[in-house]
Formats: C-alpha cells, sequence, structure tokens
C-alpha cells in the first residue's frame, strides 16, 4: 500500500480506536426474579434501559443478570455499576467479599447506583457504606414503603434533572430514608409531600402506621437523590421501580438514565436523555412467574 493510501487508512482508524477506548463502561445489575409477573422485574428493567443507552455515544453498557457478574472480570474499567435488585439481608451487594469489592471500586472514583429494593441494606452491614457509596439507603422500621402517588412538580437545576418534566406513578416509593449528617453531599431529585393518609399507610411491610412518620406531617421526602463522593466519585438512589410498566413514563425513565449517564461521568444531553419504547418492548423479557393464584 502507498504511504498516502495508508495514512488516508489510518486516518479512519485511529479516531475510532482512541473513541472506543473513551467510551465509558456502565455496568448493570440485575436481581434475581422475585415477586409476582411485572413486579420487580429486574432483568426486563436492566435491558430496556440498555436499549435505551444504545443511542447514547461514548457508553458501552452491560447486563449482568441472577444477581451479580459471573465473573468480578465484568467489573474491570467500569465507570459506574447500578444495582436493581431485592435487598435487606441478602442483598447481593453485601454478600461474601462484595463490600469490599466495591467499597475499592468507589474508592477508585467508579460510580454506584441502587434502585428500588437495592436501596435497603440492615444498619450495621451496608448502613454504613451506602451512606459512603450514595448519600442514604432505606431501613427497616425506620423508613416505610408505601403505595402512592408523589406529584414530582420542580427539578433541581443539576444535570440528572434534565429535561425532566412533571409526572407521577403510582409505585412503591420508599421515603424517610438514612442520611448522613446534614445529609452532606447530597442534592435531591425526585420529591414530593405525602399525604396525611400516605404516612398512615398501610405500608407493604410492617403495615404500620410508625409514630415517627406521623410525626413529620407536611414535611417533602425524597424519593430519588444523587452524591458527589469526596473521593471523586458519584453515586444515586431511586426508590422506585416496583411495578415494570412505569418504565413506559418517559419521565421516570429519562431521571434514571441521566443518572446512570452522570454517575459514570458521561455527559447528560442538555435535554437529558431521549427514548422512546413500546408496548412491546416493555413486554419482552420478563422473568418466567407463575401466575396469581385466583382467591
Amino acid at each position: 500500500m502507498k504511504l498516502p493510501a495508508f495514512l488516508a487508512v489510518l486516518a479512519l482508524i485511529v479516531p475510532a480506536a482512541l473513541s472506543s477506548a473513551a467510551d465509558k463502561k456502565i455496568v448493570l445489575i440485575a436481581g434475581k426474579p422475585s415477586h409476582p409477573p411485572g413486579m420487580h422485574e429486574f432483568r426486563a428493567g436492566m435491558l430496556l434501559l440498555q436499549q435505551c443507552l444504545a443511542s447514547v455515544p461514548g457508553v458501552k453498557v452491560s447486563v449482568h443478570d441472577n444477581g451479580w457478574p459471573a465473573s468480578d472480570a465484568a467489573f474491570d474499567g467500569a465507570d459506574a455499576v447500578i444495582i436493581y435488585c431485592d435487598g435487606g439481608a441478602k442483598h447481593p451487594a453485601i454478600e461474601g467479599n462484595r463490600k469490599g469489592l466495591l467499597g475499592a471500586m468507589a474508592g477508585r472514583g467508579v460510580g454506584l447506583g441502587f434502585m428500588h429494593y437495592g436501596v435497603e441494606v440492615p444498619a450495621n452491614n451496608g448502613g454504613p457504606e451506602f451512606l459512603k457509596w450514595i448519600g442514604g439507603y432505606y431501613e427497616t422500621n425506620y423508613s416505610c414503603n408505601p403505595f402512592w402517588s408523589p406529584d414530582y412538580q420542580s427539578f433541581p437545576d443539576h444535570p440528572v434533572a434534565r429535561g425532566v418534566k412533571p409526572f407521577s406513578t403510582r409505585d412503591e416509593w420508599y421515603f424517610n430514608l438514612r442520611w448522613p449528617e446534614n445529609q452532606q453531599g447530597v442534592t435531591p431529585i425526585l420529591t414530593a409531600r405525602p399525604s396525611d393518609q400516605v404516612r398512615a399507610g398501610p405500608y407493604v411491610h410492617p403495615k404500620g402506621p410508625y409514630p415517627h412518620i406521623l410525626q413529620a406531617a407536611g414535611r417533602v421526602e425524597t424519593m430519588m437523590w444523587v452524591l458527589q463522593r469526596p473521593d471523586g466519585g458519584r453515586g444515586f438512589g431511586f426508590t422506585g421501580g416496583h411495578t415494570h410498566a412505569h418504565w413506559g413514563d418517559d419521565n421516570q425513565r429519562k431521571v434514571v438514565l441521566n443518572a446512570i449517564l452522570w454517575v459514570a461521568k458521561a455527559e447528560v444531553p442538555k435535554n437529558g436523555v431521549e427514548s422512546k419504547v413500546s408496548s412491546a418492548q416493555l413486554a419482552a423479557n420478563l422473568d418466567p412467574k407463575p401466575a396469581p393464584k385466583k382467591k
């Protein structure tokens, strides 16, 4: 090949290689199947979010299901790890040596995000880490989890809120979470004021009401937040996502897609991540679950 032709080919190859090398690597982890059909559809939800990010330049998104990647090598070079799963004492992030693994990644500035039940960990096993990693967590018998319809009307001047318009979905939106002192570094993204009826319950479990939830009547609560960590990394928590169909809401989907990019330190478009999903896409990849028994 003559030199001019070789240089022309090189001019096409090198930018593409450099662009690929600069891509932000985002790892999405979907929890094991649980709950009746249409609820806690972690795998289908993550695959849908992956599809919505496919057109965003500069990012590469992988999905790992059944609660954790088959090999920790999946995290090599990761810029962000997002976990959407069942939580509590069996939270996949606190099993074995995984707190140490995630803590080491956070120390290197890797972004972390947890969604729905995935924001719940025991106060003495994961709670201190979640405060550092994402700025808050759900604590049993302190936080509460009613089904209600928060009215999200206003949003902060923050990249995660770009292009998000007022919306409301009826779902299991947690509130009264545990925060660091003075909520240092935490920026609320989705906030609303629960009615007295919502505060009175019933909550999903335990049913309540809890006196301290009632005593906070009139207070604005936070259902999604972001954290700018002192280590340079970023985190977010999102308490919705119980009901799979709500990923069809353009604004709920957008605020989460924006958050995924932000914690990976990828550029959030000026109008947020634009995406559309069809009913067929929402119905795809659902976990095989038995239909609820008729009473």
